[in-house]
């Protein structure tokens, strides 16, 4: 009886196994053959293609000077490249050089009298006051001083108006050593002129004056607008900033930064930029200080307590700082753009009720963002708290929803539906990681190989090196799940849609994680678990989500909105931090930023389509194409195409001084004598593609060989950036000694024991070219009690500390520098070693000649490199 049973039982185990055999046969055949899968992915592929790749680069018509009779009131695109034309063929306009402090101003000022000339005397008053600044303030580690810097200022108000607030739109003239910067900044330079003329010759009077601001010391940096903010007379009415700045030459201008609070400047952005484009996450990315760019938007900020906005145009950042940001790669759709909106905002700000000072309407940060440049969203950091809250919660209870509706419509329970979807979750948190890994891996072995950077002339590298690992790492659990553990008691469409509600679930915990530290950017999730969610209603009310996969074709419907706006974010800052990354220095991986940026780009953009590989049959197999796609990749990568540089277009930035030293010991004795270059190389392949060139390196040393020994590693580095680096950067000996091209002077007139016969006074007196610097190092037993400059360094010791650096910098007043040092020492033996002094004199510019071994020097460099380079002098004191 028992052997009968128990064969009965096996033989009803033995036909259910076949039934669940032949009910996953079932389900198998149910699936698309997998060779759709394919066309599926390039589906998205080619919606990236045809839609946001034209919308991102769509720029507006230009207006021409014989429009303007049809157009009155508009930006004319054509008379501002004319003016860009004349700054360009200035040249190179370093502080402290002819091209700037003279023919450039006087170029500017010129072309304000022709917009006087042509103003309505009877409706407008402008006024014109070229400001020559000095003062200092901290600059990261270094005290920035400057001396007669250079201001062109011009107010424009209207004979009707008595406000006293005024408007200030800001851009600099200023450039880079070898480069015209007729993109950063002279485009923003002809704009505002053009913006200024339309404002004097407009029938429509506005409340609050305009003072357009042309400063010629920013690459400096920032210092024309710390004079300007603190020192001129107009600086206490401006109330509201608009900042224009270049980071490539042409394309549209970002906004990239808004307030400090004051989300009133977002709403007036909404309504009068016309052709808008802008992210809260650019801005939160901006501010936290990873990119190694800075703007006057700061300095407004910090030390005028100005809000404002701040844009750039950001296309082509290949040519910024170098000879090839010319007016030749400048769009006149890029001016008329900048100038559009430029115009219409100085109008809205010039007529902002906000501005008149009787409200405090600085309410916290606001949320913003456009869609493809069509249109612009912006709310307030509470509402974003309150939507982020709210979307993820009704998210939340709709895949719950939709959790209840598979255990009412299948054989299986509630709880076993729970257990099912838990595992499905936690496979998509393994797949969010392996996602965020596999680029990131990617990234690691190519920089350990010393193939960095292989993307950055041919940026579709990208696709096959991290975007295809981020699918591949976020399908794969799910996947080999769906595989090795089949499941018969609900459908393989429930489990598909299991994955999507697990992943909507993911996005819910980052967006309230992420508000909840105060983050702006979980505007992402939100959007993203909105449009989810929208479909998952659809489906559940339709009945649609009980039919097969039906509910698949809701689901991606309502994706194409969010796919494409992830799509044209992502591509946003990789066109940012594509040629960003040739200046990023060598200390960083730079691939490990892009990988990271293109594993965020897909999950967000495929996190609700990548899983439905898996609605194909032989899934595994669409994961080993992809697997070979990135294999064919890598090897392209590593091939010549990989190589980084092209001549002219993406170009290997090299700067270098070529320095004379001369060490004296406390006896005046000198104990180092000799010349070389001293290398701080801009991106992480250093020097190495240089090695099979015409160039001769034999000799060259990493200057950490020096730190123990010399102060400040024995280099002039010549600001904050060269002397954060200088331990890892390169000194290559010169037989010849390089001749100066300048006069220089740094003498000790006097030292004299204070009273209390602790603390000496040594007094010195410096004179040389506009660039110098000091390194302060007091010796052991030895402080600084006191000096003539900023306290900063000396007041707070817990964020300075010795060596001090002192930066100075000086536009059209060359008169010597004179200044004192307090040390104090508790011996009180003054007739002993007390500290070093280091001086560092710099001929930047072109007013400067090159010796004749520094010229051959240069003209060795293979045609893919672009070197920025100077004379420098550096001395070195005992005193």
């Amino acid at each position: 009886m028992k052997s009968r049973i128990e064969n009965g039982s096996d033989n009803n185990l033995s036909d259910m196994g076949l039934i669940n055999v032949l009910s996953h046969q079932k389900e198998i055949k149910r699936r698309l053959p997998w060779y759709y899968a394919p066309s599926f992915l390039i589906l998205w592929v080619a919606l990236f293609y045809a839609i946001v790749f034209p919308l991102y680069h769509r720029l507006p018509d230009s207006v021409m000077i014989s429009d303007e009779s049809r157009k009155p009131g508009e930006f004319v695109a054509e008379r501002a490249q004319r003016l860009l034309y004349k700054y360009d063929r200035i040249g190179p306009k370093v502080v402290g050089s002819v091209a700037n402090e003279v023919t450039t101003v006087a170029f500017i000022k010129e072309e304000v009298e022709n917009v006087r000339a042509a103003m309505r005397t009877d409706l407008y008053d402008l006024e014109l006051d070229v400001q020559q600044p000095s003062g200092a303030y901290m600059h990261w580690q270094m005290v920035n001083m400057y001396q007669g810097v250079q201001n062109v200022a011009v107010k424009l108000s209207s004979k009707s108006s008595n406000s006293s607030s005024y408007v200030l739109m800001n851009s600099h003239f200023d450039s880079k050593p070898t480069s015209p910067g007729s993109g950063d900044d002279g485009t923003m330079v002809v704009v505002m002129l053009e913006v200024l003329r339309q404002m004097s010759i407009s029938e429509t009077v506005f409340e609050h004056p305009i003072v357009f601001l042309f400063n010629g010391a920013e690459e400096n940096p920032l210092e024309a607008s710390h004079g300007f903010i603190t020192q001129h007379k107009w600086a206490p009415n401006c109330k509201a900033l608009i900042n224009l700045e270049v980071a490539g030459s042409g394309g549209r201008d970002l906004l990239f930064q808004s307030g400090p609070n004051n989300p009133w400047l977002i709403k007036y952005y909404n309504q009068n930029a016309k052709h808008p484009f802008g992210t809260t996450m650019a801005e939160e990315i901006f501010q936290s200080g990873i990119l190694p760019s800075d703007s006057d938007f700061r300095i407004f900020r910090d030390y005028g307590q100005l809000p404002g906005l701040d844009m750039a145009q950001i296309s082509n950042g290949y040519v910024y700082h170098t000879v090839f940001d010319n007016v030749q790669v400048i769009p006149l759709a890029s001016l008329q753009s900048s100038g559009d909106n430029a115009l219409s905002l100085v109008r809205g700000f010039a007529n902002a009720y906000e501005l008149s000072g009787s409200e405090d309407y600085s309410e916290g940060h606001a949320v913003f963002f456009d869609y493809l440049g069509l249109f612009f969203v912006y709310y307030t950091e509470t509402t974003g708290i309150i939507l982020n809250c709210c979307i993820a919660v009704i998210s939340l209870i709709l895949v719950g929803c939709s959790l209840l509706r598979m255990a009412r419509e299948s054989n299986a329970s509630l709880g076993q539906i729970s257990i099912w979807f838990s595992i499905i979750l936690g496979l998509h948190v393994l797949g969010m990681l392996l996602s965020l890994g596999l680029p990131l891996l990617m990234a690691v072995l190519y920089d350990a190989g010393e193939r960095s950077l292989t993307y950055f002339s041919n940026n579709w590298l990208v696709i096959g090196l991290f975007v295809v690992p981020a699918i591949i790492g976020q399908v794969f659990p799910l996947t080999l799940y769906y595989t090795l553990k089949p499941n018969e008691k609900i459908s393989h469409s429930n489990h598909l849609q299991m994955s999507l509600d697990a992943h909507c679930v993911l996005l819910a915990l980052i967006a309230i994680i992420l508000t909840a530290v105060s983050l702006r950017t979980p505007y992402l999730c939100m959007m993203s678990m909105l449009f989810y969610s929208g479909a998952v209603l659809i489906n559940l009310l339709s009945t649609l989500h009980d039919r097969g996969y039906l509910w698949v074709f809701a689901v991606q419907i309502l994706q194409v909105m969010p796919f494409l706006y992830f799509c044209y974010l992502f591509y946003t800052f990789l066109q940012v931090f594509f040629p960003m990354l040739g200046r990023f220095g060598h200390g960083t991986n730079p691939d490990l930023l892009i990988g990271l940026i293109c594993a965020l780009g897909t999950f967000f953009a495929l996190g609700f389509v990548a899983p439905l590989i898996n609605m194909f049959r032989w899934p595994k197999l669409v994961l080993l194409g992809l697997g070979v796609v990135t294999f064919i990749f890598s090897m392209i990568a590593v091939s010549d195409v990989g190589f980084p540089y092209r001549a002219k277009t993406n170009v290997m930035r090299i700067h270098f001084e070529h320095v004379r030293r001369i060490f004296y010991e406390y006896d005046g004795s000198v104990s180092l004598s000799d010349s070389g270059y001293y290398f701080d190389f801009q991106d992480r392949r250093l020097y190495y593609p240089l090695e099979d060139s015409s160039l001769n390196l034999t000799g060259m040393v990493s200057t950490s060989t020096y730190c123990d020994k010399y102060l400040m590693c024995g280099v002039p580095c010549f600001n904050h950036r060269w002397c954060k680096t200088r331990e890892k950067s390169h000194w290559l000996p010169r037989e010849k000694q390089v001749t100066l091209p300048g006069p220089t002077s740094m003498k000790l007139l006097s030292k004299t024991v204070l009273e209390s016969g602790k603390v000496a006074r040594f007094e010195f007196e410096m004179s040389g070219p506009p660039h110098m610097s000091l390194f302060i190092q007091p010796l052991d037993g030895v402080s600084v009690e006191d000096w003539s400059f900023i306290r900063n360094q000396l007041d707070e010791p817990q964020t300075y500390s010795a060596p001090y650096q002192i930066f100075f910098a000086y536009g059209n007043d060359n008169s010597p520098l004179k200044f004192h040092i307090d040390l104090a020492k508790s011996s009180g033996d003054f007739n002993a070693p007390t500290f070093q002094l280091g001086f560092a004199a710099s001929f930047v510019s072109y007013d400067y000649e090159r010796d004749a071994d520094g010229l051959q020097f240069i003209a060795d460099f293979p045609d893919f490199a672009h070197v920025m380079e100077w004379p420098t002098l550096y001395e070195r004191y005992i005193f």
